[in-house]
This record gives C-alpha cells, sequence and structure tokens, in this order.
C-alpha cells in the first residue's frame, strides 16, 4: 500500500522556520517531522511513499538525494575514484516526490498523483503531525465501513479554561477545558478508495471543503475516532513541545 503526504504548503504560521524550508523539513530531533511521519508508516509495514511537493520543493528533493550519503558510514579510495559503504543505516523505502506547484489546493495535489496510485486503496496525511495512531486498526475500521474515505479523528488537550460570568461581568466559576469537551478534529491519516477522484472537482478546492462535504452529503465518508496522542506543528510553540518530547524520550509516535 502506498501513503500519500501533503507537503506542498507555504506554513505562514511557522514563517521564523518556513522562509527557509517547507514545513514538513522542519526538524524535531535532528530529523525532518517528514521523516517522523514515515517512521510511523513504515511501523506498519507502509514503505512506498508518495510525496507531494510544492512551496521549497529543492529543499525536499536534496533531502533525499542525499540521505543514503547522509546516513551511512563511508569508505573512501581516493587514488581510484571509488568509494563505498561500509554500513547501512539507510531505511528501505520507496519515495516519489512529485511536483504539485507552489499555490496548488490540497485536491489539487491529490489530483496530481492519481496516476502514482494505480487505482488502489491508499492512504494519505498531511506533512506536519504526528500521531501513536495504529494504522492496522484503522484499516481494519475503514474496510468494516465500505467507504470511500475514512478520515481519522481526535478530541484535542484543551488549551483554555472556560469561564462562567454573571450579567455583570463577575466571575462566577472557572473550570480547566477537559479533553472530551472538545470538538472532535481531522488529524490526517486517511484511508481513500480510488473513487476519491470522482469528487475532486478539476483540483479547485481544499481537499476538506467541497470534496470533503459532497462525500460526507453522500454517505461515503467514516471517521475514526483514535484516542491517544496527536500534535500538529503549526507554530514554534509546538515545534519546541515536540523537540521536548522526542530529547526527553517521551515522544509517542516513535516507533
Amino acid at each position: 500500500m502506498k501513503a500519500v503526504i501533503l507537503a506542498g504548503g507555504k506554513g505562514t504560521r511557522i514563517s521564523e522556520e518556513s522562509k527557509i524550508r517547507p514545513k514538513p523539513m522542519v526538524e524535531i530531533g535532528g530529523k525532518p517531522i517528514l521523516w517522523h511521519i514515515m517512521k510511523r508508516y513504515e511501523k506498519y509495514g507502509i514503505k512506498d511513499f508518495i510525496v507531494c511537493c510544492g512551496y521549497k520543493s529543492k529543499v525536499i528533493k536534496k533531502y533525499f538525494l542525499n540521505y543514503y550519503v547522509h546516513n551511512n558510514d563511508m569508505t573512501f579510495h581516493l587514488k581510484n575514484s571509488g568509494n563505498f559503504s561500509q554500513k547501512s543505516h539507510s531505511e528501505s523505502w520507496k519515495v516519489t516526490l512529485v511536483e504539485t506547484g507552489t499555490d496548488t489546493l490540497t485536491a489539487g495535489r491529490l489530483l496530481k498523483v492519481k496516476d502514482y496510485l494505480q487505482n488502489e486503496t491508499f492512504m494519505l496525511t498531511y506533512g506536519d503531525g504526528v500521531s501513536d495512531i495504529n494504522l492496522n486498526s484503522l484499516m481494519n475500521f475503514h474496510k468494516h465501513q465500505n467507504k470511500i474515505v475514512t478520515i481519522s479523528t481526535t478530541q484535542p488537550e484543551g488549551r483554555f479554561g472556560a469561564l462562567k460570568l454573571d450579567d455583570q461581568s463577575r466571575v462566577r466559576g472557572f473550570k480547566e477545558k477537559a479533553r472530551e469537551d472538545q470538538s472532535w478534529v481531522n488529524i490526517g491519516f486517511m484511508v481513500m478508495q480510488p473513487e476519491i477522484f470522482e469528487y475532486l472537482e478539476h483540483g479547485q478546492y481544499m481537499l476538506e471543503g467541497v470534496p470533503f462535504e459532497k462525500l460526507a452529503e453522500a454517505g461515503q465518508m467514516a471517521a475514526y475516532k483514535h484516542y491517544g496522542f496527536w500534535s500538529p506543528m503549526d507554530n514554534i510553540h509546538d515545534r519546541d513541545y515536540l523537540e521536548t518530547l522526542w530529547n526527553n524520550g517521551n515522544a509517542p509516535w516513535k516507533s
């Protein structure tokens, strides 16, 4: 099975980093968050990736072009201009990097990789979020639901307390917002049937807009509820949070 990763956006909310690299290449523990996402898929035997590139795509291409050299011990025989790898640390991945345009919307990015998917069921996620999601359970759920699309959802950790005010703006109560009080949100880690391409409207919309709305109206979308860890990397605070988890050995998404 193939996994498609959306990695072409500009990442304007983390502009401190995205000025020099696309957001999926922002590092957590010395590795791009894109690598962390791919390792999660690898844990469940998925090693064939299609990366939808766009903004600063050369950074992603350069990373994978030099991946073997940067991740292996090398012995160089300078006299005869030969070299060989003494010890390999590289993953056994197949990575297809597809130019999908700098300003293309997500439906358009997916449409541009259609020919690589060979009319098969595939997985898709965003290139800026990590999770400890069980992809086998997700796939089993998708097969049981028999829908065109299954999205993964969760209730994020509450970041803000809820105030109870009276008519005179006096605080009458304060409650930490519990996770179960949050709305369910789409966290990526989706499973899709080839019929998804019938809903993409020539790629003119965000995937989460008109295409998903039409799928929902047609009763062709299911939601897999994930109760474990998930975190996006929308800003510097999120990056620092993930970096701290990784450096302290407490990264739930680590395979």
